[in-house]
């Protein structure tokens, strides 16, 4: 078989993705010991599993089942609420430990990284390999979590490293290890291709990722967009995609949603769900200062049929009191009386760079003026006191029902400590001594 070369150097750049093993479960065994080894799943509080540990997954277990299926297939199973603050401080904690052995570090996920170590050998005294297998080991060590770690000369070929061994897993695809790592991945499952895009290269005949490769570049270019010939390139190993340092500004769009349990037929308590939402995603959109051409509202039935809408802003903004009269129109449109709901979600749509009132044709700058300066206060006192200190009447509902339960609470949202209140915690998670 013709051997295709597509690096003649081992290393002309180094790249590491950092992989949580089922991260969420991980955070959980890290701080209860005595769960380890004992199948386990958090997802207690939306009524399915939204992180299923390798016991768990070893015995059919799989995310988005729900409980009840859950339960049948594991009668001990131990079930937790989904505790997001700790989940979130564990992440951070990961990313500084990467940050000691290379200051260009990515946040892809809340469990994902990527890591530019290219140039880091000289410094730290260490090849590549070692380099990566440190970052592996200081993580586990220190912060307690399993974390699978894939090392090559792209973004791309980095993920697929991560992905050929889990858990627990390490694995190093150089230039000129490429086509053997390549050959038996189907194209589908490389990272950035989709379902339409996988549908497409299979009429051309293309059934792994080095059938992908091997397209000449003349092919490339006539055949495939500009998304599809940079993943190309990256699987021959022409980086094109670099290690993002900084926080992601750019969104095309920003989502926040709500599952509550017992679902519900409430409308005022909806309507408090929806403006609840819509000020998340407000936040949101001004921290990264973007303003919202289009927003979309949409109900989620017990079913989990969607009802929803989609309307065009007067101006673009990220300020909730300048469409909330909006938004009660569209609910009062998509609205069902007598159907029980289970979840809300807003999404901003069309994003361009937040201008202020430079939009405001026809309405009252002095008015829109007063309105940016309140939600510029609203923020600093936020950012003090917590999320949400200063909001809507209309979302006040749910400061008061709450949203529900399956199940009991986090341990760290049932603690307070000194100087923390409702909206505003400490920065650390609460550990657990097992007797």
């Amino acid at each position: 078989m013709k051997q295709y070369i597509f690096s003649l150097h081992s290393w002309p750049r180094a790249i590491l993705h950092v992989d949580g093993d089922a991260f969420f479960t991980s955070c959980e065994e890290a701080i209860h010991p005595e769960f380890k080894g004992k199948p386990l799943i958090t997802g207690g509080e939306r009524g399915i599993v939204a992180c299923a540990n390798y016991v768990a997954k070893g015995i059919g277990i799989k995310r988005g089942v729900p409980l009840h299926e859950a339960r049948t297939i594991c009668p001990d199973l131990i079930v937790l609420p989904s505790d997001y603050e700790t989940y979130s401080l564990f992440s951070r904690r990961m990313f500084s430990v990467i940050r000691r052995f290379t200051p260009q570090v990515e946040e892809y996920s809340i469990d994902e990284a990527f890591a530019d170590i290219t140039g880091m050998r000289r410094v730290l005294h260490s090849s590549y390999e070692n380099i990566a297998l440190a970052v592996k080991k200081n993580v586990e060590k220190e912060v307690g979590i399993g974390v699978t770690v894939g090392l090559s000369i792209t973004k791309v070929l980095a993920k697929i490293a991560s992905k050929y061994k889990k858990p627990d897993g390490f694995t190093v695809i150089d230039g000129r290890s490429i086509p053997s790592y390549l050959a038996d991945l189907p194209v589908e499952a490389v990272w950035g291709i989709g379902h339409a895009t996988s549908n497409y290269l299979w009429k051309l005949g293309v059934r792994s990722a080095l059938d992908f490769a091997r397209f000449p570049e003349r092919t490339a270019l006539r055949r495939f967009v500009k998304p599809v010939r940079e993943i190309w390139q990256e699987l021959r190993g022409n980086s094109v995609y670099p290690v993002i340092t900084d926080e992601k500004s750019r969104y095309a769009s920003i989502s926040k949603t709500k599952t509550f349990a017992p679902s519900t037929t409430n409308r005022d308590y909806l309507f408090a769900q929806l403006t609840r939402n819509l000020e998340s995603a407000c936040i949101k959109a001004r921290r990264h200062s973007l303003a919202a051409q289009k927003i979309a509202v949409f109900l989620k039935k017990n079913n989990f049929y969607c009802t929803g809408s989609e309307v065009s802003l007067n101006r673009p903004s990220a300020l909730p009191l300048e469409f909330s009269s909006l938004l009660r129109k569209v609910f009062e449109a998509i609205y069902e009386a007598g159907t029980q709901y289970r979840a809300t979600g807003v999404i901003l749509l069309e994003l361009i760079p937040d201008v202020g009132t430079q939009y405001c044709l026809f309405d009252d700058p002095l008015h829109l003026e007063k309105v940016e300066r309140l939600y510029v206060a609203a923020d600093s006192l936020a950012k003090k006191y917590g999320k949400h200190t200063i909001h809507l009447g209309g979302s006040h509902l749910v400061d008061r029902l709450g949203t529900g339960k399956r199940g009991e609470s986090t341990v760290r949202h049932r603690t307070r400590f000194p100087g923390e209140t409702e909206r505003k915690h400490l920065g650390f998670p609460i550990l657990h001594n097992s007797k």
